[in-house]
């Protein structure tokens, strides 16, 4: 159905009556991923006439990042966004994301999103949920205070760590894990509690972390994607020409979010380089040892899955 066909067919409801949803979401109204979400509200608003109208509630205002998920399935509110990653308890397909050193490049992470998304579907549907869509955050990089060739320099240092898949990175790599909040970062650094990490050039660039560490190392390691969602009861009570106008919005923030990702991804790490840190790939001989690191952990993670994350990984791995 057309955008203009859909928009009239809205137009004809809405002087009777406007529905309007809140959406919940943990992060900051600057970042890119809550600025895609505010587009995607009023692109719903703009095609429904007005029909539905989605009001976004950022840095959790409503309600915690860690709620969000179990607030969209009990309808206390009717969409949501969260890291996937948070979901493993409940879901443990939703990890696949997080796995390291598998996915390379966004070719690489929308590959194993598209096998990864109709196990998500199905899961979301038992609980009453229904997925949006789904937008990665840069890729995670190493950073280091001093510079690194191989995995054998990582023995006996100190690699901070803030859930089970770091913790489990920092031992093959033979380093002891440190649990440091991100907001206690710098003040790990300048203690000399911390001589690595992972994560992404935005995040050293949003605390700065140029101040107590000078390499970082694009080496990719993984792509977390965050998911917006729906209660589904809530879309199922919208009229049908409503639900296909999110549905089509819903889409095209998927396509504008990667695109959204990408370009800050390249921002950050020219921001990183200005502020005077080493920014530098890590050599063909220890990307071949991440890589390897990479399937072991993935091979370890399809066993503590069971069957289900072989409709992952089986494919990902005879497409490459």
């Amino acid at each position: 159905m057309k955008p203009l066909l859909i928009a009239a067919l809205c137009a004809a409801t809405v002087a009777h009556a406007q529905t309007r949803w809140q959406l919940a979401t943990g992060y900051r109204a600057e970042s890119f991923h809550t600025q895609n979400i505010e587009q995607f509200a009023q692109e719903v608003e703009q095609a429904t006439a007005g029909a539905l109208r989605i009001e976004v509630r950022p840095n959790n205002t409503l309600v915690k990042l860690g709620e969000i998920h179990r607030a969209v399935q009990t309808g206390q509110v009717q969409a949501g966004e969260t890291i996937m990653s948070s979901l493993v308890e409940d879901m443990p397909i939703a990890g696949a994301d997080a796995i390291p050193f598998v996915v390379g490049s966004y070719a690489d992470a929308k590959r194993l999103w598209d096998l990864q998304r109709p196990l998500i579907d199905k899961h979301f549907a038992a609980r009453g949920l229904k997925a949006l869509y789904a937008v990665p955050w840069p890729p995670q990089g190493l950073y280091t205070v001093t510079p690194v060739r191989s995995a054998a320099d990582f023995r006996g240092t100190r690699m901070r760590t803030y859930n089970q898949a770091t913790v489990r990175i920092a031992e093959m790599l033979g380093a002891t894990p440190v649990d440091v909040p991100m907001v206690e970062v710098n003040t790990a650094l300048a203690a000399g509690r911390l001589d690595s990490m992972i994560t992404s050039a935005v995040t050293g660039v949003e605390n700065q972390v140029w101040g107590q560490i000078r390499h970082y190392h694009e080496i990719n390691a993984w792509f977390p994607k965050n998911i917006v969602f729906v209660n589904r009861q809530a879309l199922d009570a919208l009229p049908p020409a409503v639900q296909q106008a999110v549905l089509k919005a819903a889409g095209a923030a998927e396509q504008r979010g990667w695109a959204m990702s990408q370009a800050v991804a390249a921002t950050s790490t020219q921001t990183l380089k200005a502020q005077g840190m080493q920014v530098e790939r890590i050599s063909a001989g220890f990307e071949a040892e991440l890589k390897r690191l990479g399937e072991r952990f993935s091979r370890e993670w399809v066993r503590s899955v069971g069957n289900e994350a072989n409709h992952i990984f089986v494919p990902y791995y005879m497409q490459r």
